[in-house]
C-alpha cells in the first residue's frame, strides 16, 4: 500500500525578482582578467599532461562542484572548451542551477538562514523553468546538461555567454548534470519531474562513461565535489575498463587531480587507514589513490576554488601556446 505523500499543489512560489540574491555576475573571472596569487607545484605538471592529452587525442574531464561555478569559473571553462582543451565538464545540479540563473537573472544563491525559516527556500517561480526544459529534453532523448543548455542558448538567456551549459550546447562539448533527486531546490516545485531528470541525468552518466572511455593517456580532474564527482566517476571506468578488458586494451595511464579545501598528506598516493577523517574523503581514495594504482598519477591541490582554477587555467593556456 502506497504512503502518504506530500501534496506539490499547496506550495506558494514567489517571483525571482522578490529574492535577496547572495551573489551576481561581478564575480566572474575572465581570462584576460585578474587573479588572485597562487602558486602550487602541480599546477605545470598539470597543465603539462592536459596539454598533451589534447595533442594525442584523450579525455580531459572536469569533474566540478557547484562552488566552482560560484566562484567565478565559468568564463574559464568555457574558454577550455572553446579551445578544445576541455572536453568534457561534469557538474552535480545544483551547479546546473546556478548556471541557470545567472544566465537568465544575472544573480544566484540565495541564504538558507533567510528563507528556510518560513519555508520559502528554492520555492522562486522562475527557476523552475529548469523543470521544463529537463522534462522536454528528456522526451528527445537529451541528457540534462544538453537539454539546460539549448534552452538558455535558443530563448537568448541576457547572461548566456557565461554560461557553461550553453558553451556544452552551442559547441558540441559535452556538460553533463549529474543529479540526486531529493538534493536540489528545483525538486521541491510542482512542474517537477522525477522519471524526466532520472532519464536525463543517466543519459548523461552514460555520455560520461563513454567520455571516460578515452581516458588512457588523458585527464580527470575533480574540483570542488566531494560525492558526485568519485562516485560517477568510479563507476564509469569500471564500466570502460570493462569493455577495454575484453578488447585487450588497458586504461590505466592516465593522471588525476584533486583541487579542494581539505588537508591531506603530502603522500597523497598511499590511502589513509580507516581510523582517520581522510579515508572517509572519496575524492582522496578514489581519484587519488585506488583507480591510478596500476599505471597512473596523482595529484593534490589545497586552496580556495578563486585562486586555484585561475591559476591552472593560466598554466594551461601558457602551455598551449605554440
Amino acid at each position: 500500500m502506497p504512503f502518504p505523500q506530500f501534496d506539490r499543489s499547496r506550495l506558494r512560489l514567489r517571483p525571482l525578482a522578490e529574492r535577496r540574491h547572495d551573489l551576481d555576475s561581478s564575480v566572474f573571472i575572465r581570462p584576460d582578467g585578474p587573479r588572485v596569487p597562487f602558486e602550487h607545484a602541480a599546477l605545470p605538471v598539470l597543465a603539462d599532461r592536459i596539454v598533451s592529452a589534447r595533442r594525442s587525442g584523450a579525455t580531459v574531464l572536469f569533474a566540478c562542484g557547484a562552488h566552482v561555478l560560484r566562484k567565478g569559473n565559468g568564463p574559464l571553462l568555457i574558454d577550455l572548451m572553446e579551445r578544445r582543451l576541455l572536453t568534457h565538464l561534469a557538474l552535480n545540479g545544483a551547479g546546473a542551477i546556478h548556471d541557470f540563473e545567472l544566465a537568465m537573472i544575472g544573480q544566484t544563491c540565495e541564504s538558507v538562514a533567510r528563507y528556510v525559516s518560513d519555508g520559502q527556500f528554492g520555492l522562486w517561480n522562475e527557476t523552475g523553468r529548469l523543470n521544463d526544459a529537463v522534462r522536454a529534453g528528456a522526451e528527445a532523448g537529451l541528457g540534462f546538461g544538453e537539454a539546460v543548455g539549448r534552452m538558455i542558448e535558443d530563448e537568448r538567456f541576457p547572461g548566456r555567454e557565461a554560461s557553461v551549459l550553453a558553451a556544452g550546447a552551442r559547441l558540441g562539448v559535452p556538460v553533463t548534470v549529474h543529479v540526486a533527486i531529493g538534493q536540489d531546490i528545483v525538486h521541491e516545485h510542482p512542474n517537477f519531474d522525477g522519471a524526466a531528470a532520472g532519464a536525463a541525468s543517466y543519459t548523461d552518466f552514460l555520455v560520461f562513461a563513454q567520455s571516460v572511455a578515452g581516458l588512457e593517456g588523458g585527464a580527470f580532474l575533480n574540483i570542488g565535489t566531494a560525492v558526485m564527482g568519485p562516485e560517477v566517476y568510479l563507476k564509469a571506468l569500471a564500466m570502460a575498463r570493462n569493455v577495454a578488458h575484453q578488447r585487450g586494451e588497458r586504461i590505466r595511464r592516465f593522471t588525476t587531480a584533486v583541487f579542494d579545501m581539505l588537508p591531506l598528506p603530502a603522500d597523497v598516493s598511499v590511502e589513509a587507514p580507516k581510523t582517520e577523517a581522510a579515508y572517509y574523503f572519496r575524492p582522496y581514495k578514489t581519484v587519488l589513490v585506488r583507480t591510478v594504482a596500476d599505471g597512473g598519477e596523482s595529484h593534490y591541490v589545497r586552496g580556495d576554488h578563486a585562486a586555484t582554477v585561475p591559476a591552472l587555467y593560466d598554466r594551461i593556456i601558457e602551455k598551449a601556446r605554440p
